[in-house]
């Protein structure tokens, strides 16, 4: 059940390859084979890159598909007007237990990856470079091809390049975490939208994009955009990289030009004839059922048409012998585990929609399909990153898809079929819950307060949310939705000033560990009751 899947597992293409070149003659294209395979690469301005990414319509390819046209030319734009010099970062945090083309790349044809954002680097006049990644292998290949094309992170380099490795968690793939991180502190979401074009490393604008998308930009600047275009859909031209696990024979990563039927993708892995559903884009992603199977073909536009989405590459098929609520309670449990802990949508929010989603698995009736759909819709767009989101959209996907299975378990006594265990997830159901780097344990560590609300005494002001976000939103009727909940450490300033600015002296804090244990900087415990005059001091 749930078997991890290897850092590098079969690979195969439909058609000529573009990106999996050379795989058939060698494990890992080091500079030499890489040089024999693709041929030399020769430089371009800066508005010719970006010019070449819009005629191929390149978007990201780690889930968001921005332009990356347009990324390339905002990060250029503001570093000329500050007079600054920007950073390129390959994004390689390939960190969900469905998703492994990003780490097939890095591991086999790492320098396809460095050519696209060494382009990027020259043409923008960079002098920093870095690769994130994730895992043991990523790094080690990555440092091989720096050391192999005499790339280093010394003072005196012309260009400075290294790796950086960050912990396996689904919070540390996205833009904001990696380039913390980068910066010296952990490797999760700063709590703040910043537009990382304007202000990323080290306060730079910075060109970040996911690895598939700077080896896409690599083939294109070889052979040309009518070349590169003779290959899949007209206005989605190219080839995509999928990974396909679940339910089938031979998980696999492969390379196909869009324009292919998923079905196609599917027979190739020994996915079921029949699949009961399919998530596509993995666990950010949306389900589709069998019949829309037959009509999508492997493109952003095609599956977003048909309910689905391309997002991070993920095909995740599951058979009719299998409960597909249990199978996606799983998943919204290691979402939920994924939580950095440091806003409430996500780490409350999340576990209060896996738990609705089990109370729907045990016959909790139509309250228990509302409550998931509520829980869903709060937790959208009011988190540090993009977790929450996708994970709403998956869990919102999950009822949409599964309406039959949501009545037999809400509404009876079950599907009767037994959960399998197909999607695949990390060893033991989750990752390593560790995140080092930039903070100690005395900031990251368990919370050791508890916040609570008086509803004898609230009138609903608000205040509340805009001071400690992380723990209290407000519902429809314009009050809080918890009455209590755990007190991150980080945000433990913030809260004792959500208690004092409280209008109607509706809130109190209690240690919620052993006062033998408590750290000399606990907050002051304050009872019910006392607050004007101990607040007041």
């Amino acid at each position: 059940m749930n078997e991890a899947l290897p850092d590098v597992p079969e690979v195969r293409v439909v058609g000529l390859p573009q990106l999996t070149s050379g795989f058939d003659l060698v494990d890992r294209l080091d500079l030499q084979m890489h040089l024999k395979v693709h041929g030399p690469l020769e430089p371009l301005g800066g508005e010719q890159l970006a010019q070449l990414a819009e005629r191929i319509n390149l978007r990201g390819r780690g889930g968001a598909g921005f332009p990356f046209h347009k990324k390339l030319r905002s990060v250029a734009e503001s570093a000329i007007k500050r007079g600054v010099r920007p950073v390129v970062v390959v994004n390689g945090s390939e960190d969900e237990p469905a998703c492994r083309k990003d780490t097939v790349l890095i591991n086999r044809a790492p320098h396809l990856i460095l050519d696209g954002a060494l382009l990027c680097a020259e043409a923008m006049g960079a002098r920093t470079l870095v690769v994130g990644v994730t895992r043991e292998s990523t790094q080690r290949s990555m440092e091989q091809a720096l050391a192999e094309r005499g790339l280093s992170n010394g003072r005196r380099s012309a260009l400075r390049a290294r790796v950086q490795r960050n912990p396996v968690r689904m919070v540390t793939g996205a833009a904001a975490s990696l380039i913390r991180s980068i910066d010296g502190g952990p490797a999760i979401p700063p709590g703040r939208k910043v537009s990382a074009s304007k202000n990323g490393v080290g306060g730079a604008p910075t060109l970040l994009s996911n690895a598939e998308t700077f080896a896409q930009l690599a083939i294109a600047a070889r052979i040309g955009p009518e070349r590169y275009g003779n290959t899949g859909l007209y206005d989605e031209p190219g080839t995509v990289m999928l990974t396909v696990s679940g339910a089938v024979a031979r998980p696999m990563v492969i390379e196909v030009p869009t324009g292919v039927p998923l079905r196609y993708v599917l027979q190739l892995a020994g996915a079921p004839p029949v699949p009961q559903g399919v998530l596509t884009g993995g666990y950010h992603g949306k389900w589709i059922d069998a019949a829309t199977v037959n009509e999508a073909i492997v493109s952003r536009n095609s599956l977003d048409a048909v309910g689905g989405s391309l997002g991070a590459g993920a095909i995740l098929p599951i058979s009719q012998d299998t409960c597909p609520l249990g199978e996606s309670l799983m998943v919204a449990k290691w979402l939920a585990q994924e939580s950095a802990n440091q806003c409430g949508p996500c780490y409350l929010g999340l576990p209060a929609a896996a738990r609705g989603l089990e109370d729907i698995l045990n016959g909790g009736g139509p309250a228990a399909v509302e409550a998931v759909r509520q829980v869903a819709k709060n937790v959208k767009r009011r988190g540090a990153c993009s977790h929450p989101d996708g994970s709403a959209m998956f869990l919102e996907s999950t009822l949409k898809a599964f309406g039959e299975d949501i009545a037999l378990h809400a509404l009876g006594n079950g599907c009767g079929r037994p959960v399998a265990g197909v999607l695949p997830l990390f060893e033991g159901g989750a990752t390593p819950t560790g995140i080092p780097g930039g903070e100690d344990e005395e900031k990251n560590g368990p919370s050791r307060q508890k916040i609570f609300v008086d509803w004898t005494l609230c009138r609903g002001h608000g205040l509340c949310a805009d001071i400690l976000p992380e723990v209290f939103q407000l519902g429809a009727d314009g009050f809080p939705t918890v009455a209590q909940a755990q007190v991150p450490r980080y945000a433990e300033a913030k809260a004792l000033r959500a208690v004092r600015r409280c209008p109607a002296l509706a809130l109190r804090i209690e240690d919620s560990a052993p006062q033998a244990k408590a750290p000399s900087r606990n907050l002051p415990v304050l009872s019910q009751g006392r607050g004007r005059r101990a607040l007041g001091r």
